[in-house]
């Protein structure tokens, strides 16, 4: 079977779950835990058919979509409106920036196929795929939309102080989208796919990018994404009045994941980059500093 059929396939078992979770008699948080229960046994069942590991990959923009929308129709409470709303926005621009690189199709990340090579043993490919892509990234999906679940606790209106990371995580979306499309447009130009710039010449030399919001940052994608998922945090914790609580293990086991994805990815980069050891000494991992601007 074709990779867009499966994908389709796939989707559809995907959405038929998400509609059974819906129609159940019980907690938001059960709910939750039940449909990523049931999408990660999917996901695994088509790893191991495809022997493909992007399957997590293609639910990484769209199930917390879902599961937003869930807290809020278990609730009803305004400011779940809200943050669902900005989790959807978030959602659909990673889905176009997903699909524009072939996510959608039968391309897999570059790094599953490293990753596969390191791992000679097709029982251990197994249990990676099992507990860490299917299980542990999907629980995440838990983690970082946990702090949806602490507005279940209030019907009050909300201090000014949420409006303000609501802004906030607008910013750093807007900072994800800058980053992507300065990354889409260096890789489309380096491949011949579109026109080159000339602002990029030295880019195309070394082979990576280095110019723009990556002359501060190696992964101003990652310092957006984090960003956006802390602000998530701060905007329900202080809607009900707990800047600190329990739920922040979410944003803290991303920034965890993004950190070693950042080790694994750059390691590889050292080996394809003769100039990436110097870059990477001289610019900030995530958190953009401007008084170390590469170049």
């Amino acid at each position: 079977m074709k990779r867009n059929k499966q994908i389709l396939i796939f989707f559809l078992l995907i959405i038929l779950l998400s509609i059974f979770v819906f129609t159940i008699d019980t907690t938001p948080l059960t709910a939750v835990s039940l449909l990523i229960v049931c999408s990660a046994i999917l996901t695994y069942i088509f790893n191991a058919i495809t022997k493909e590991y992007s399957w997590t990959d293609r639910l990484w923009s769209t199930l917390p979509i879902v599961i937003a929308w869930l807290y809020f129709y278990k609730s009803k409470n305004q400011m779940l409106l809200i943050t669902a709303s900005l989790i959807t926005i978030w959602g659909i621009r990673l889905t176009f920036n997903f699909a524009r690189k072939g996510g959608y199709s039968d391309k897999e990340d570059y790094r599953w196929s490293f990753l596969r090579k390191q791992i000679n043993s097709n029982f251990k490919q197994q249990l990676f795929s099992l507990f860490f892509i299917a299980f542990y990234q999907q629980f995440l999906f838990i983690c970082f939309t946990l702090p949806l679940n602490l507005l279940n606790k209030t019907t009050k209106a909300p201090p000014l102080s949420t409006y303000l990371f609501i802004l906030i995580s607008i910013v750093f979306l807007a900072i994800e989208t800058v980053a992507d499309q300065q990354q889409w447009i260096f890789q489309e130009s380096k491949y011949g796919k579109i026109p080159k710039r000339n602002k990029l010449e030295l880019d195309y030399k070394q082979g990576f990018l280095s110019t723009g919001l990556f002359s501060i940052s190696r992964h101003p994608n990652y310092f957006g994404e984090l960003g956006f998922w802390f602000s998530i945090y701060f905007i329900c914790s202080s809607a009900v009045n707990e800047f600190l609580n329990w739920t922040i293990i979410g944003p803290i086991l991303l920034t965890l994941l993004f950190v070693g994805s950042v080790i694994f990815t750059e390691n590889i980069s050292q080996t394809k980059y003769e100039d990436y050891k110097t870059y990477k000494s001289k610019v900030s991992p995530i958190v953009p500093l401007f008084w170390k601007k590469y170049k």
